[in-house]
């Protein structure tokens, strides 16, 4: 409260970029850590802090196995691998990404295959029914908690037997029909990056309800000899692939895992809280003509720690500056994906992937979709701040 009093009476919106802080209730066990320098998730006979970690998130996520790793990015490329797809293998992904996700698939020796994403920043359905056929594998990214029509991608790809892998990075705590995103697909990735719902600096986590995908991703997440025997319930499968797969050591290690335990009971809490900001927020800002925030769609109940619309009527591109510009000066950071110099979000930026290919649809909607976080910390009259900038930022260059 005394941040949005200060905010109210300097006239500054808070620093939206500050991440959630570390629960007290982490301290006394990351100083153990830090004074034994037991660090290394298989150094301990059993219960590290890894291994409660994935338990306890599999447990609140509703999966059997989890595999807690160094990032998202590395859970993306472990399913990519685990799922054993061949070289140059095509896999679709929405063309409305970060950067991390076509690098993971070209990590993992295939081919990303972009498909349109629309003004509501969701998948193109026709789009993608049109690519896949001759795809092998669909990876879909709930991209800043937007949730794609995961009924009609399913119905797709279960009638060709595509696997699914969900990118569930800005997604966790979101339902569709009431059942958590990350558990629909085959495989779910999860991300622990400071500006997520739960803040390790870095870190990942692997879910999966099918054994074999589990014990390779261990396998290849660097669980090199025996070491999958600190792994319970797998045993089989993990004899089977002993010494069959390579390893990428991508595994978390145990000061991340004590940071991220003790916020795993703090996500519905944040959830709840997060929603109703970016709700507060998404209604005032859509009094103005000038601004369109897409509704949710009928089956999803999002878990959003940032808001995005689209720019109405801003035809030129200065025009969209000028209102980052007028908006900056109030002391709000808003992003226009597709002006924001070497945005890892555009995908023209993509350049490793060669030749940049023709998709009119998501060009169109990154020129003028906006970026704002949001942190669940956020107060009512932070948001209220936040709100008035915009607003006014808005009216300022196109009129009241």
């Amino acid at each position: 409260m005394a941040s949005a009093t200060l905010a109210l009476q300097s006239g500054q919106a808070p620093d939206t970029y500050q991440a959630e802080p570390i629960p007290e209730s982490a301290r006394a066990e990351i100083d153990r850590l830090l004074n034994s320098g037991d660090l290394f998730r298989y150094t301990a006979p059993a219960n590290a802090p890894v291994a409660l970690l994935e338990r306890e998130f599999a447990e609140h996520i509703g999966a059997r196995y989890a595999l807690a790793v160094s990032s998202c990015s590395a859970a993306l490329f472990l399913a990519l691998k685990a799922l054993g797809l061949p070289r140059d293998a095509r896999v679709l992904i929405p063309a409305f990404t970060f950067a991390a996700v076509p690098s993971a698939v070209v990590h993992a020796d295939c081919v990303p295959v972009l498909v349109e994403v629309g003004r509501n920043f969701r998948i193109d359905l026709d789009d993608f029914r049109a690519k896949l056929d001759g795809a092998d594998a669909v990876l879909i990214s709930h991209m800043r908690g937007h949730t794609s029509d995961m009924d009609a991608i399913m119905k797709e790809a279960d009638a060709r037997g595509l696997p699914v892998i969900e990118d569930a990075a800005h997604s966790l705590g979101t339902l569709w029909n009431g059942r958590k995103i990350g558990t629909i697909g085959r495989i779910g990735c999860f991300s622990f990056q400071s500006y997520k719902l739960v803040n390790a600096g870095e870190g990942g986590m692997f879910i999966t309800d099918d054994p074999d995908l589990a014990a390779r991703a261990i396998i290849m997440s660097g669980a090199y000899e025996h070491n999958w025997k600190k792994h319970h319930g797998l045993q089989n499968s993990f004899h089977y692939w002993q010494n069959k797969l390579p390893l990428y050591n991508m595994r978390m290690q145990n000061l991340s895992a004590t940071v991220i335990r003790p916020q795993i009971p703090l996500i519905d809490d944040r959830v709840t809280a997060g929603r109703s900001n970016h709700d507060y927020v998404a209604e005032r800002l859509c009094t103005s003509v000038w601004i369109d925030v897409p509704p949710p769609l009928p089956q999803e109940t999002r878990a959003p720690d940032s808001l995005q619309f689209n720019l109405l009527g801003f035809d030129e591109d200065d025009a969209a500056r000028a209102f980052q510009k007028a908006a900056a000066r109030r002391g709000v950071s808003v992003q226009v994906f597709g002006l924001s110099k070497d945005n890892a979000r555009a995908f023209w930026n993509w350049q490793f992937l060669g030749p940049v290919p023709d998709l009119p649809k998501t060009r169109e909607m990154l020129m003028r979709a906006c970026d704002l976080r949001l942190p669940a910390r956020l107060t009512r009259e932070e948001l209220d701040v936040i709100a008035d900038a915009i607003l006014a930022a808005a009216a300022e260059v196109k009129g009241a």
